[in-house]
C-alpha cells in the first residue's frame, strides 16, 4: 500500500495538466513544468463603434488562454494588462527555452499558472492585447483597409470603454457569458472597474489593483511630457514615421524613462541606486550618464524602444487620461452603483502615481452604493510596480477572494474554519460576543470595528445577518478575513476614512476595543454616524478585584479582564461602567441597554453591576 500510494502521488503530480481549447502546451508539459502558451488571434469583421464617434471596420484581437473552461463555464477569469503590457500574461511562448536565463516568462507569471494565486488548474484565464496596442490587436500600426497603409496618426482615439467592448466580443467568441472575476493592475484595474460598470450582469467579482477612478493633474502632466518627447523627435514625422522608414527612438526612450520613474518610489530608488557612480568613485566632469540610476534608466528606455510602438504609446496614454468615472457617470458613486460584483480593492503604501487615497475613493463609492467591498493597503516600498512583484499579502488575498467567489457562485457555504459558536472566536471574549450575538437579529446589517481575523463576522454571516463588514488596521488580519470569506476594509479607527455613509448599517459593533483606541470620542462619533445603533463592550475597571488590588497593594491591577502588566498593556484608557455612562450623558448619547457580565460565574450581573461586573456591554444611539 505504501508503494502504491507513493507511486499514485507521483503519477498525479506528473500527469499532464488539462489544456483548454485555446491553450497550447509543450510535449509532456505538467503542472511542475514551465507553462507553455501560444498567442492566438481572432478577427471580428463587424464594425466597432467608438466613444469618439468614429468606427473601425473590423478588429483583430490577440489573446492567450490558460487552463480549461469547465462545463458550466463558471471558472473564467479575465486578466487585463497595464499600459505597455500584452496578452502574454504567464508562461513561455512555444519557441522560447525556459531554461535560458535570458528568456523571461509572461508579465504576471508570479500570479498566474498552475498552483499560483490565479490557479490555471482551477480557472480558465484569458488575457488579450488592448485595442490601440501593438502586440497583435488592432492599433495605429495596423493596416487601414481604406488606404492599405498603417493607420498611424489617422487611427481614432480610443477609450478604456472601447477596449472593454472589444474584450466583451472576445468573450462572446469564446462562449463565456459571465466572468467569475476580472482583475488587473494600474490601467488593468481601470478595465476591471469599467467591466463591472458597463457589463454588471457579466461580472461576478472584480479585483482592481493599484488604480484610480481618474488621473490627477500630476499623472496627466507626466503623460503629457512623455507624449511631447515623442512628438518632438525629428523622426516622428507627425506620426507617419512608418511611411518614412524611421522610428522616434530618442523621444520614445525619454518618454519611457520618465514613465519608469513614476513606477518606482523614492525610497526604493535610494535603496537600489543612491548616488552610486557607474565607474568607481571618480566623476567624469562631462554630461554623459555617470550615476547608476542614469544608466539604469538609459537601459530601460532603450529596451522599451525595441518592443513598443510610439503611436500606441500616445494612444494608450490618452485613453488613460480620458478615464474618469465621475465625468462619465455624474459621480464615482453613481458609476459604481451600477455594479453588482463583489469587490477586492488593493493599493500599495508607497505608490505615488495612483495613491492609496485614490483606491479609498473607490472603496467609499462602493460603500455609498451599498456594494460588497474588501480593501487592502499593502506595505511596500516598490512604488506603483509593486503589484507585479512577489507579495505574500497580495498572493493570499487574490487566492482567498477567488475561492470565495467560487463558493458563492455555486451557493456554497465555506465549512473550512467555520465558526459555529462564540467560544470559537476568542476564549477571552466569548461571553461578550455570545451576548452581542443575541442582540443582532437575522437579516440585519452589521459592521465590526477592530474585526481581527474575521471569526465573529463569519459567525454572524452563518447566523443569517444580511450584510457583515469588518474594519481593521492590520493588513494581515484583513487578509485573514478574505481567507475566511468575509468582507473587511483596512482602516484606522482613530482616523476614520469615511468608507460608509450615514446610517448605512443597522448595528456597529466595537468589542473590547474602546479602551485601546487613542481617540475614543472620534471612534464613537463615527459609530453613531454609520450605524443606527452601536454595541460597545469593554473590560470594567470598576470591578471589585481591580479595586481591591489598587486599594491593598497600591499596584495597577492584573486580573482576568485586565490581564496585562502596566509595561505591556495595550489599554490606553481604564474606564468603569460609571465613567462610560457619565461620558455618554455629557455627550447626549442615549443608552438603550446596559449589560454587566461576570466571567467568574458566567452570568449577567443586575445588582451593583459596576462593582461586580468584569465586563460591560452597552447598546447606544444618537
Amino acid at each position: 500500500l505504501r508503494w502504491f500510494r507513493g507511486n499514485h502521488r507521483h503519477m498525479n503530480h506528473s500527469a499532464p495538466s488539462q489544456a483548454g481549447p485555446q491553450r497550447s502546451a509543450g510535449p509532456g508539459a505538467s503542472v511542475a513544468d514551465p507553462l507553455i502558451t501560444a498567442t492566438q488571434s481572432v478577427r471580428f469583421g463587424q464594425s466597432l463603434e467608438l466613444e469618439c464617434g468614429r468606427s473601425l471596420p473590423g478588429v483583430d484581437v490577440a489573446y492567450e488562454t490558460y487552463g480549461t473552461l469547465n462545463e458550466d463555464k463558471s471558472n473564467a477569469v479575465l486578466v487585463c494588462h497595464a499600459w505597455t503590457g500584452d496578452a502574454h500574461v504567464a508562461g513561455y511562448a512555444p519557441d522560447e527555452d525556459p531554461s535560458d536565463p535570458k528568456t523571461k516568462p509572461g508579465w504576471w507569471d508570479l500570479y498566474v499558472g498552475p498552483g499560483k494565486p490565479i490557479d490555471t488548474n482551477k480557472y480558465f484565464v484569458i488575457c488579450s492585447n488592448l485595442l490601440g496596442g501593438c502586440k497583435g490587436t488592432t492599433g495605429p500600426g495596423s493596416i487601414d483597409p481604406e488606404t492599405d497603409r498603417p493607420y498611424g496618426p489617422t487611427f481614432p482615439v480610443v477609450t478604456i470603454a472601447d477596449m472593454v467592448n472589444v474584450q466583451a466580443r472576445l468573450l462572446d467568441h469564446l462562449g463565456i457569458d459571465k466572468l467569475l472575476c476580472v482583475t488587473g493592475g494600474s490601467m488593468g484595474g481601470m478595465q476591471a472597474l469599467e467591466w463591472a460598470i458597463r457589463y454588471p450582469d457579466r461580472v461576478f467579482g472584480a479585483i482592481p489593483i493599484a488604480c484610480t477612478p481618474s488621473l490627477g493633474a500630476q499623472a496627466l502632466a507626466f503623460d503629457a511630457v512623455g507624449r511631447t518627447a515623442i512628438r518632438y523627435d525629428p523622426e516622428f514625422h507627425d506620426g507617419e514615421y512608418q511611411q518614412h522608414g524611421t522610428k522616434p527612438r530618442k523621444g520614445l526612450t525619454v518618454a519611457r524613462m520618465l514613465g519608469h520613474i513614476t513606477f518606482l518610489s523614492e525610497e526604493k530608488m535610494d535603496e537600489k541606486f543612491g548616488r552610486t557612480l557607474r565607474n568607481g568613485d571618480q566623476l567624469n566632469y562631462d554630461l554623459t550618464s555617470q550615476f547608476s540610476v542614469e544608466t539604469y534608466l538609459d537601459y530601460q528606455g532603450q529596451k522599451f524602444v525595441d518592443r513598443f510602438d510610439a503611436n500606441s504609446y500616445l494612444y494608450l496614454t490618452r485613453a488613460i487620461d480620458y478615464f474618469d468615472l465621475a465625468r462619465d457617470h455624474g459621480s464615482v458613486e453613481a458609476a459604481l452603483a451600477k455594479a453588482r460584483a463583489r469587490f477586492l480593492v488593493i493599493s500599495f503604501s508607497h505608490d505615488w502615481l495612483f495613491t492609496p487615497e485614490q483606491s479609498k475613493q473607490i472603496v467609499r463609492a462602493l460603500g455609498a452604493a451599498g456594494q460588497t467591498v474588501t480593501y487592502l493597503d499593502i506595505a511596500s516600498n516598490y512604488g506603483h510596480d509593486a503589484f507585479l512583484l512577489p507579495n505574500d499579502h497580495q498572493e493570499r488575498a487574490i487566492r482567498g477572494f477567488l475561492a470565495r467567489l467560487e463558493r458563492e457562485w455555486h451557493g456554497q457555504v465555506d465549512r473550512t474554519n467555520t465558526v459555529t459558536h462564540a467560544d470559537d472566536v476568542d476564549e477571552k471574549r466569548r461571553l461578550d460576543l455570545e451576548r452581542i450575538r443575541t442582540i443582532l437579529k437575522d437579516g440585519q446589517s452589521v459592521i465590526d470595528l477592530g474585526c481581527g481575523e474575521g471569526a465573529f463576522l463569519q459567525l454572524l454571516k452563518s447566523n443569517g445577518c444580511e450584510r457583515v463588514q469588518g474594519i481593521d488596521v492590520d493588513p494581515e488580519r484583513v487578509v485573514q478575513c478574505i481567507e475566511r470569506g468575509v468582507d473587511a476594509v483596512q482602516g484606522d479607527l482613530d482616523a476614520p476614512d469615511g468608507f460608509f455613509p450615514d446610517q448605512s448599517f443597522d448595528y456597529v459593533v466595537l468589542s473590547r476595543t474602546l479602551q485601546v483606541v487613542r481617540r475614543p470620542a472620534v471612534v464613537v462619533d463615527e459609530m453613531l454616524r454609520v450605524g443606527k445603533r452601536s454595541v460597545i463592550s469593554f473590560p470594567n475597571f470598576g470591578y471589585w478585584r481591580n479595586r481591591h488590588q489598587i486599594a491593598w497593594t497600591g499596584r495597577v491591577p492584573v486580573t482576568r479582564n485586565l490581564p496585562f502588566s502596566w509595561a505591556d498593556t495595550p489599554n490606553l484608557h481604564h474606564l468603569s461602567m460609571k465613567d462610560f455612562e457619565k461620558w455618554c450623558a455629557d455627550r447626549g448619547v442615549r443608552i438603550e441597554k446596559r449589560i454587566a457580565m461576570d466571567y467568574e460565574s458566567v452570568h449577567e450581573i443586575r445588582w451593583l453591576p459596576n462593582l461586580r461586573g468584569t465586563d460591560a456591554i452597552y447598546v447606544i444611539s444618537k
